[in-house]
């Protein structure tokens, strides 16, 4: 009997792996390798968005005081106005901004064209959006005051006006070289009203406190609107309006609280 004898394999098949497995596998390495870069993409993308969602904080931190929020409102009539402080100061800056929760604020700015103002006025009567803590106020104080950055602000005193004693502020640490331009804050709790800013003007701290005195003083009320305590605290405190010689007196007299040991701020305001 003939032995059985199995068929010879076919040639292509010797070599190994056969040709299509081996386009499979290519292909497989290839999508492996864009997948891969794919998802590095993304990774890479999440990992950008989170840090710049870190310092996002940061960011509206450094937005201008007071500012995020608030639009300008050409429209709107002045309700407030201050006499010339000075001869010299030439251009008076008017600018009214309002929040869509119900916030007003005026800004009146003193100095000459095309430069830094070398006095600033806000009167703000809070809406729905007032949200501010003693050391937000301070901070935006700050920052209205030098633009370069964050700073501390320490007490300087006190100044006399017709809406009674108005709190003083400096820069700590002569932070950014503007040791004597002074911050002052003033708030009315029933008539809703804060009056704050700061004043560059005169050659020393008398003469800084008497021109934020006369500053106060000759500020006036055009409209309160709807603001029946508004207009009352106008009307109270036109009486008591003092001339800037009075301003001068009063400021010489507060000097003993910038001694060299005149300590940090804290407390109200």
């Amino acid at each position: 009997m003939r032995p059985f004898s199995a068929p010879s394999a076919d040639p292509q098949y010797d070599a190994g792996i056969h040709p299509a497995l081996t386009s499979f596998a290519d292909e497989c390495c290839a999508t492996l390798a864009r997948l891969t870069a794919y998802v590095g993409t993304l990774a890479l993308l999440g990992i950008t968005g989170l840090h710049l969602w870190d310092e996002l904080p940061t960011a509206v931190a450094m937005e201008p005081a007071g500012r995020l929020g608030w639009s300008a409102a050409s429209r709107s009539r002045p309700a407030f106005a201050v006499s010339s402080l000075e001869p010299a100061e030439k251009s008076e800056t008017y600018e009214i901004f309002r929040h869509p929760e119900g916030g007003r604020k005026d800004v009146f700015h003193w100095g000459p064209q095309e430069e830094k103002p070398v006095a600033e006025l806000e009167i703000y009567r809070p809406g729905g959006e007032f949200n501010q803590t003693e050391a937000l106020l301070a901070a935006e104080i700050a920052a209205r005051m030098h633009a370069g950055g964050a700073h501390e602000l320490e007490p300087a005193g006190v100044v006399d006006s017709k809406f009674g004693p108005v709190t003083l502020l400096r820069l700590a640490n002569n932070a950014g070289g503007a040791t004597f331009c002074l911050g002052f804050i003033k708030r009315f709790g029933e008539a809703a009203l804060q009056i704050s800013g700061w004043s560059c003007q005169g050659s020393g701290l008398p003469a800084r406190r008497t021109a934020i005195g006369c500053m106060l003083n000759r500020l006036t009320l055009l409209s309160a609107g709807n603001g029946p305590k508004l207009a009352e605290l106008f009307a109270g405190a036109e009486p008591k309006r003092g001339s800037c010689a009075t301003a001068a007196a009063s400021a010489g007299s507060a000097d003993w609280v910038m001694g060299a040991e005149n300590p940090r701020l804290r407390g109200p305001l």
